[in-house]
């Protein structure tokens, strides 16, 4: 399902210019990272394609819904947003009907709601966890309730705020895997994120924000290739990016694929 801002701009009510005349879209299935320093706007932004947040002017359209005239219950079938604080979401007495609520509300019946319960949980590995009490589980587990609750509702499109937060790299590698397989569904994928190398790791396209403005927009290689005005956003390149630069490597590298590859061609010819 597209997603297109035309001219989007937003004032908080106490007088704060969070976003000034953002135009873009996102392609149905697409997997997009968003960075940029706090206050760049960032939460602000997807936080229209839900309606949590309304335009001051200008529109967002989720497929053929303007944000404007549908209601944030509504939206849900659409968007699902994954919050940074798995706590501001959890609030059942277990894992199964916590990650029941949301096609519940959807007004799914009984056996489809058992689906999509079953493929939450075994996408997230909490299926030995059903009867638990969400906070007998370590905040990195509480995370994953919160991500299946979202995917239980079956949207087309999942948002991710700040998934790597606090997390241990063994969930940061099931996160990036649940990333993927949503993608392979048709999803369209969208992540906030601080955590540059896990950005360029499991998306395809990255948008920079600064100042409420629409800095950078492109490929994931495209976007981390231009250092100086990502340094602006006060989000530096990936490490291998970095350290390439630094060998005087003439190709921008993400990966550790790339950076092999680009620093054995400059050990052939390293004028």
């Amino acid at each position: 399902m597209q997603i297109e801002l035309q001219d989007l701009h937003f004032t908080y009510p106490s007088g704060v210019e969070a976003l000034r005349g953002v135009s873009f879209q996102i392609p149905a299935g697409q997997k997009l990272a968003i960075v940029g320093q706090n206050g760049a706007g960032k939460t602000t932004l997807v936080k229209h394609f839900n309606g949590l947040l309304k335009p001051t002017s200008g529109r967002v359209l989720v497929g053929d819904w303007d944000t404007r005239e549908h209601t944030v219950a509504k939206l849900a079938a659409r968007v699902g947003y994954v919050f940074q604080n798995p706590d501001d979401q959890l609030f059942s007495r277990t894992v199964a009907q916590e990650v029941a609520v949301g096609p519940k509300n959807l007004g799914y019946d009984a056996q489809k709601v058992e689906s999509l319960v079953t493929d939450a949980l075994t996408l997230t590995e909490l299926t030995d966890q059903r009867e638990t009490n969400p906070y007998d589980l370590s905040p990195t587990w509480r995370k994953m309730v919160a991500l299946a609750s979202i995917i239980a509702m079956d949207t087309p499109v999942v948002i991710f705020d700040e998934p790597t937060t606090g997390q241990d790299a063994a969930n940061i590698a099931r996160i990036g895997r649940i990333i993927q397989t949503l993608h392979q569904r048709g999803k369209t994928v969208i992540a906030i994120s601080h955590d540059i190398d896990f950005a360029v790791e499991n998306f395809t396209r990255m948008i920079a924000m600064g100042q409420g403005k629409l800095l950078l927009d492109g490929s994931v290689l495209e976007v981390i290739a231009q250092a100086e005005t990502l340094a602006t956003t006060y989000v530096d390149p990936p490490q291998l990016t970095r350290l390439a630069t630094r060998l005087g490597l003439a190709e921008t590298v993400y990966d550790q694929a790339s950076f092999l590859s680009a620093y054995a061609r400059w050990r052939k010819d390293p004028s």
